[in-house]
């Protein structure tokens, strides 16, 4: 071998042992980090793992590792907790020491630590609160919120009923109903459902979706306050981005539920009729006297499973958890999943199966593993408002129309189509039958 390819060689051995050593340094620690695969310097564990169905990757990490590992995509060393008891542990019972915000490379690039859901420390305390504040005063949980939802409801049935029981995708009327209700609440009217300034704030809503299910998504102050017009901007973009995504998935994928199993369908409809009537709006008084309906739609929430893996945590300080320390700064992965889908809890829990939620007398049965919206102190800030969609636009929908499938129930797919963090229902027609 000629002296200079000798040397690159060993050059190359040397570059290689000092990576793997340095993956070792990161891995061991002070050997107290939970247990996990062998990390490849610089792409982690990337080639271990299944980047388009992460939580199944989880799933059989966990059966090997236990409910408590540790992972690394690239360099970002992620500790994921797999199961209700260890996500509850972490979240509510250490949730001073789990209430940081994970790395997303795209969010840390392009919000910069802005806005509610990506900030974290003394920024993010005060701005949850402010939002938490407005939106009560605002109404939410209370009358002028759940008047403006019903309103919208309405124009959302007449948008319905023009489409004169021909065919069509209900994801645009129900993004446009959802997103609708947060224009309300943060400009204080509707748009037209053919306004170009509302339909170009759906456009750029989705794109920014797009993006952030995408693999790409893990790659000015003023004194001492927070309120400046970046972070109040990225305040009212967060209430965008997350509520009308999840909400209006949300709602699609229990439309397609109720078109694979009509029977559920018709078994909501005796519920409304009974309690609702067909000459009023529901309400959310209704609810309380609606124990199946309200099963269905946690039902719903349960098999959507829209963030399966939850939005990224980090630890504020080394923290001791379990037989474990983790340092300072590391991601967390709550995974969401592990805990909606607990056979223990959820028998069969891969069926859609609304008895989930009911006891031996029919009434609602509440559980704690019931945990779409995640726990803890970063607990979607919008759980109250989405809660109140849910539950008037399907009743008021269902009160108004019967759905038609296109295809026999039986043949309906309902699986999810799974991207790096999100899931969502395959794309699929229906029409609707006035009642």
């Amino acid at each position: 071998m000629e002296p200079l390819g000798a040397a690159t060689v060993f050059l190359v051995i040397c570059v290689s042992c000092l990576l793997f050593f340095s993956a070792w340094r990161k891995r061991s620690g002070s050997g107290k980090l939970p247990p996990g695969p062998v990390a490849f310097p610089i792409i982690g564990n990337m080639l271990q793992l299944n980047v388009r169905n992460l939580p199944q990757s989880i799933h059989e990490l966990s059966a090997k590792y236990g409910p408590v590992f540790t992972i690394y995509l690239g360099s970002l060393r992620v500790v994921v907790l797999y199961g209700q008891e260890a996500v509850k542990e972490a979240l509510i019972d250490q949730g001073d020491e789990f209430s940081g915000r994970g790395k997303l490379a795209l969010a840390d690039k392009l919000i910069k630590g802005a806005g509610i859901i990506f900030s974290n420390g003394e920024r993010w305390k005060q701005l949850r609160r402010f939002a938490l504040t407005t939106l009560r005063n605002f109404g939410m949980g209370k009358k002028s919120i759940e008047e403006r939802i019903q309103e919208e409801a309405r124009f959302l049935v007449e948008r319905l009923r023009n489409t004169h029981e021909r065919p069509f995708d209900p994801t645009i009327p129900l993004t446009h109903a959802v997103s609708n209700i947060i224009c309300s609440i943060v400009f204080g009217d509707r748009f037209d459902y053919e306004d170009q300034k509302f339909l170009t704030l759906i456009k750029l809503t989705e794109k920014n979706n797009e993006v952030f299910r995408s693999l790409l998504g893990q790659e000015q102050q003023n004194g001492q306050s927070e309120f400046n017009t970046d972070n109040l901007v990225r305040c009212t973009l967060d209430l965008f981005f997350a509520g009308t995504g999840t909400s209006s998935t949300t709602l699609r994928h229990g439309l397609l539920i109720l078109l694979k199993y009509p029977e559920i369908e018709e078994k909501v409809h005796e519920e409304i009729d009974r309690v609702v009537g067909r000459s009023r709006s529901p309400c959310m008084a209704d609810r309380s006297q609606m124990p199946y309906t309200d099963a269905v739609i946690h039902e719903v929430q349960r098999t959507a499973n829209i963030v399966p893996m939850g939005v990224p945590h980090a630890v504020t300080r080394d923290t001791h958890f379990r037989h474990y320390i983790i340092p300072k700064g590391t991601t967390i992965f709550p995974a969401l999943q592990s805990v909606l889908h607990d056979s223990r809890e959820f028998p069969k829990s891969e069926q859609f199966n609304p008895g989930h939620f009911l006891d031996e007398n029919g009434a609602f049965k509440k559980s704690d593993f019931f945990i779409p919206f995640s726990a803890g102190k970063r607990i979607c800030v919008g759980e109250g408002l989405a809660r109140m969609e849910l539950f008037l636009l399907l009743t008021t929908i269902l009160q108004n129309f019967t759905l038609k499938p296109l295809i026999d129930p039986k043949d309906i797919d309902i699986t999810l189509v799974m991207s790096f963090v999100s899931n969502a229902p395959k794309p699929y027609q229906l029409c609707v039958l006035p009642r």
